[in-house]
């Protein structure tokens, strides 16, 4: 059975891990409601995507 040597570092751990992250959603502020999206998505209040009416607004 495969058993290390030595106890692995929290460097040498923390290297390994470094892709490892949290990722950061690109959260933009809606221009004409003022409401908060995703940028390349739809406006799910207004019911538009880049300045064109897609769906009908909920209410």
């Amino acid at each position: 059975m495969a058993v290390p040597k030595r106890k692995t570092t929290k460097s040498r751990s923390g290297k390994r891990r470094s892709h490892i992250k949290f990722n950061n959603k690109n959260v933009i502020e809606d221009k004409k409601s003022g409401e908060f999206r995703l940028s390349h998505h739809l406006d799910l209040k207004t019911g538009f995507y880049k300045g064109k009416q897609v769906l009908e607004p909920k209410e």
